[in-house]
């Protein structure tokens, strides 16, 4: 038995790992690379594993870093099995069906960018249609319900609390007699966030493979996220600013738009505010379909009439009306993507970032080469559809908005465990996984390995209890 680390090693995206047992092979994730140029061509490298070969797939959740390159997957010859938690399936469904379409349009204008050049046309990482075929192969699985898969696996989704539907996968191994428990953390969630349960807590595992994205760091907590969006809100009002959010489509979204109605019912002020993104707005309903997912609090407010309703939303869908909100004034515009390297986010960007009075929320993780790291890391000028635009508007940080554990959360969910075996930690640039490893070496005694880019490790299973 072994598992192979093969993306989201010192890095944050391209979540992917092999695991063999016995005759059985199979993966867990298989997540695009997102940030700059360098990142975004691992997508086109081939798999270092034959696709035809797998057998099936365990998917965490529905983030195009976890689920990104299933269609590139399918096309190269995996047919099998997606096994993932009902929630998982639907947001699956629009968020890879959206994937394509932007990898066919993105591949539309570089062709036609190269034939002006005299060079050859670009081919997409993969089209609407392998997205289709790709999404017949979902299976649902509910959390807290084992599942056998395969002789000698057995896997339960447990509540990661990061997003809807989002799960760490607690698999248990036996080949030849021998048998191990390897958990797989996927994303960990903040505890006490709205709309969705804190992460489940297991006790025990032999083997941990455990993210790492905000090891290095705490999330603010001087003052609530909410009551620091207001804040934002209420200079923006006075000014008459825009407030311009990058956010992702399927769980950030949601959550703003919960502390929005909230803010504007406790608030003697309001602003029209706009969700420019087919894709948030299709996520939205999805959630609204999965309110067994919700916490108490957010249940309560889906039996009282909506969770994410209020008078002053509004909803865009086609280009036309995305475009008209460039002559607006004092609004709120939440748009993808929630890094701002792609997506209708840019444009607005491009319409505001240029404004003394706008606000630009960052609200999020964002990866090393993606526009919205520079914005945070205080760069005065940055190019957006080939032209250079001055930043003049306010750079807000709300950290306590991320869907991510920070560092003491990441500590405090890791607590519960045993010690393990091994803990393998991924899904994190390098400082971040560094600073962890050595935390969970000096606080909890556990023994931690930061994984090399397609390092495999041997799963033993003379390692104590595994039942």
């Amino acid at each position: 038995m072994f598992l192979q680390v093969c993306g989201a090693a010192r890095e944050v995206t391209g979540s992917n790992y092999v695991v063999e047992v016995g005759k059985t092979r199979f993966l867990v994730d298989c997540g695009m690379h997102q940030g700059g140029d360098k990142e975004e061509a691992l997508n086109f490298a081939p798999f270092p594993y034959d696709p035809a070969e797998i057998d099936f797939v365990l998917l965490t959740h529905a983030h195009i870093d976890h689920s990104g390159r299933l269609p590139r997957l399918a096309r190269a010859g995996f047919s099998g099995p997606v096994y993932a938690t009902p929630p998982t399936c639907d947001l699956a469904e629009i968020m890879l069906m959206d994937s394509a379409y932007i990898q066919e349009m993105e591949a539309e204008w570089r062709t036609r960018k190269a034939s002006r050049a005299g060079r050859r046309g670009i081919e997409p990482l993969y089209t609407q249609d392998d997205a289709r075929k790709t999404l017949r192969l979902f299976r649902p699985v509910e959390y807290g319900k084992p599942a056998d898969l395969a002789p000698g696996v057995r896997v339960v989704f447990h509540d990661a609390g990061h997003i809807l539907g989002s799960s760490f996968l607690e698999l248990r191994l036996e080949d030849q007699g021998e048998k191990v428990k390897v958990l797989f953390s996927g994303d960990v969630g903040q505890p006490d966030q709205p709309i969705i349960r804190d992460p489940d807590i297991v006790k025990q595992t032999d083997y941990l493979l455990m993210e790492s994205t905000y090891g290095d760091r705490l999330h603010e907590h001087n003052g609530t996220p909410k009551a620091k969006l207001a804040s934002v809100l209420k200079d923006a009002k006075r000014t008459g600013g825009n407030v311009i959010i990058p956010a992702f489509a399927v769980g950030r979204t949601q959550e703003l738009l919960y502390f929005l109605r909230e803010i504007f019912q406790e608030n003697d002020f309001d602003m029209p505010v706009y969700v420019d993104s087919p894709l948030a707005s299709k996520a939205s309903e999805v959630y609204r379909k999965h309110p067994e997912a919700f916490d108490e609090e957010a249940w309560k407010l889906v039996k009282e009439g909506g969770a994410f309703d209020f008078p002053q939303l509004q909803f865009t869908h086609s280009a036309d009306e995305s475009k008209a909100l460039n002559g607006k004034r004092g609004v709120v515009i939440i748009s993808a993507s929630g890094m701002a390297d792609a997506g209708r986010i840019r444009h607005h960007l491009k319409h505001n970032l240029w404004r003394p009075e706008a606000h630009v929320v960052i609200a999020g993780f964002q990866a090393q080469g993606t526009l919205g790291r520079r914005l945070l890391d205080g760069d005065k000028r940055v190019r957006i559809f080939g032209e250079e635009i001055a930043v003049k508007a306010h750079i807000d940080e709300i950290t306590g908005l991320s869907a991510h554990a920070d560092q003491e959360q990441l500590m405090a969910w890791a607590s519960n465990f045993e010690p393990p075996r091994l803990t393998i930690l991924v899904h994190g640039e390098l400082n971040s996984a560094l600073t962890l490893e050595r935390l969970l070496e000096e606080r909890l005694h556990f023994k931690v390995v930061v994984a090399e880019p397609n390092e495999i490790i041997d799963l033993d299973g003379e390692v104590g209890p595994s039942a």
